[in-house]
């Protein structure tokens, strides 16, 4: 894990650059960054897909595979993710499965690939709408980290990755939880809360790489955020992003003194406190989710800053929880 400002100019200090590489990027992403790495990379070659999770798909996938093969690409060759958390799925994946894998190293643009979906080896594509639910654990060979990236990056976009650090340092981290909420402005904190969080991910895969037990806590918030995020999709003309979904679905699952530190907080930076959908919606999307085993959901839930515990709920216990805190914000 390499975190370091200008790194990108500089990635065959940590990447074996001697071979193929298949540099993979979106359209969304400036193309100065694909392009700094590619300077590094005497026989790199560009794939670049449309952005959007609309395309985080097999298709994708299988247009990567295919200038894979096409480019004469072998084991010893290697894929770059260079973007957001899209990227780094979709790229990780077809890595994955190239020859039964090839070596994948990722370079996130985005604060929320940053501290999230560039860590921990998740990799997939969504699939009969579904999300995420095709793809592989595939560790990547080394991340590399350039917040000097963050410097192009939509405020909202910043906001919404703020909002995973957010979430990890509510569950583990209670001085890095602190340190966020500083008045100030955040740039020159970025440096010291995407180690941070890293630090906290980093520990929790170590310990739990397939998400058997304590990874877990990582879906804080994610249990009726990611029903949030799905109807809201459906639904709005401007869905909500992941990360502000999170932050509306962290305030279902804590206690009322965490209430009170987190509102101000995500309000500070524009992230959503409550959403639209009724309590029937969210289960619906709830009740599809890939996490679900049998008829429970093992939900987080943080009662104090910095601990959290995992609470096995049926759906008639989420629909009560749901219910309880829709009613208490009315």
């Amino acid at each position: 894990m390499i975190v370091k400002r200008g790194a990108v100019s500089h990635i065959s200090d940590w990447v074996p650059t001697d071979r193929k590489v298949m540099v993979v990027t979106d359209s969304g992403v400036p193309f100065q960054y694909a392009q700094a790495v590619l300077s590094c990379c005497p026989k790199g070659y560009c794939h670049v897909f449309e952005q959007g999770e609309e395309n985080k798909t097999l298709d994708t996938v299988r247009h990567i595979l295919e200038d894979l093969l096409e480019k004469g690409f072998t084991r010893t060759d290697a894929v770059i993710a260079v973007g957001g958390g899209v990227v780094g799925d979709v790229a990780g994946f077809a890595a994955s499965c190239y020859m039964r894998g090839i070596d994948f190293y990722n370079v996130p643009t985005t604060l929320l690939s940053q501290v999230d979906s560039s860590i921990g080896g998740k990799t997939g594509v969504d699939f009969g709408g579904v999300k995420n639910v095709v793809g592989a654990f595939y560790m990547p060979k080394a991340v590399v980290i350039d917040p000097d990236c963050l410097s192009t990056l939509d405020p909202r976009l910043l906001h919404e990755g703020l909002a995973e650090a957010i979430k990890m340092a509510a569950t583990s981290d209670a001085s890095l939880f602190s340190y966020i909420e500083e008045e100030g402005p955040l740039e020159p904190r970025l440096d010291r809360i995407i180690t941070g969080a890293l630090a906290i991910k980093e520990a929790v895969v170590e310990a739990d790489p397939k998400e058997s037990g304590l990874r877990r806590v990582l879906n804080f918030g994610h249990t009726v955020g990611h029903a949030i995020e799905a109807a809201s999709a459906a639904q709005s003309q401007n869905p909500l992003f992941h990360g502000e979904s999170v932050a509306a679905g962290m305030l279902y699952m804590c206690s009322d003194t965490v209430r009170a530190r987190l509102e101000p907080l995500l309000r500070r930076y524009n992230l959503p406190v409550s959403d639209p959908f009724d309590t029937d919606t969210l289960l619906s999307f709830i009740g599809h989710d890939k996490k679900k085993q049998g008829d429970t959901i093992t939900a987080v839930f943080v009662d104090q800053i910095g601990s959290f515990e995992f609470r096995n709920m049926d759906m008639d216990q989420m629909r009560q929880c749901i219910q309880n805190h829709k009613n208490a914000t009315l």
